[in-house]
């Protein structure tokens, strides 16, 4: 279901080549119910354009910038031009991204205790894009922060449920990964031991944290004495940061307990 909304000024919209004229291209928004939009032969692309299918074909897709609505008109002026790389990269991945989290809602149904007619599921979806303004940042939340939101809108537990299970069967839960070095000396006699345990204490520390926190990874690495490696997968930065200076400090604190010495570092 899409529901019959406008796009905003400047607004960045996938869009389908519709159709290739002297003067510009007419597109389809299959975001906005494949309302029909116009690229102007001047807003294709920087220059001057001799063909226009020497920059786009019909039924390419492709991301245009909002330029000017009309809703009266039912007019939708856009540029081509005015897109960078990276802001096209970044809206299809969004656009994809939607596309498989309407998938994972037509999933509701069959997973869900109670049944779903099609106009509940109808409803169900403009709860969510009202709620969360995506579906797939619907599902992500839900991954992160379980049923009860979806409970407090409203939505019937035996379907918050479903919801909260497709999420977990469904999205990937984005990570990041960060390096920090350790050197770690310790004369005595049972030194070895003793660095054993200092890097034993350095991956315990994951276990302290909340048993909630999906995507929490310390590992620890032999480089070469006195040197040490440990990487951190986490959720975010400011979660891997944290883990690896408490990690780090474990380490080191275990060899100076024992009369050793120990230095935590970055590249």
């Amino acid at each position: 279901m899409v529901r019959d909304e406008w796009p905003e000024k400047t607004e960045l919209v996938v869009c389908a080549v519709k159709e290739l004229k002297t003067f510009g291209v007419f597109v389809t928004l299959e975001e906005y119910g494949n309302k029909e939009g116009f690229i102007h032969i001047s807003a294709v692309a920087t220059g001057w354009v001799k063909h226009l299918r020497d920059h786009v074909r019909e039924g390419q897709k492709i991301v245009c910038k909002v330029l000017y609505v009309d809703t009266q008109r039912g007019h939708i002026d856009l540029s081509l031009k005015a897109v960078k790389e990276g802001q096209r990269r970044e809206r299809v991945k969004a656009w994809k991204n939607e596309k498989k989290a309407k998938k994972w809602l037509s999933l509701i149904a069959s997973s869900a205790k109670v049944e779903i007619s099609k106009a509940d599921l109808e409803e169900l979806e403009l709860k969510l894009l009202d709620a969360y303004g995506g579906l797939y940042d619907a599902f992500h939340e839900v991954l992160k922060g379980g049923k009860e939101p979806l409970i407090a809108l409203g939505i019937n537990e035996e379907i918050a449920d479903a919801i909260s299970e497709v999420a977990i069967a469904n999205v990937k839960q984005p990570s990041v990964h960060i390096t920090g070095y350790l050197e770690l000396t310790c004369p005595v006699s049972n030194g070895v031991e003793i660095i054993k345990e200092a890097l034993q204490k350095a991956e315990e520390v994951i276990k302290s944290e909340p048993s909630d926190t999906n995507g929490l990874k310390l590992e620890c690495f032999y480089i070469g004495a006195p040197k040490y490696k440990i990487r951190i997968t986490a959720p975010d930065y400011k979660k891997a940061e944290s883990v690896l200076s408490e990690a780090s400090s474990a380490a080191i604190e275990t060899v100076k307990q024992n009369e050793g010495y120990g230095k935590f570092y970055r590249n």
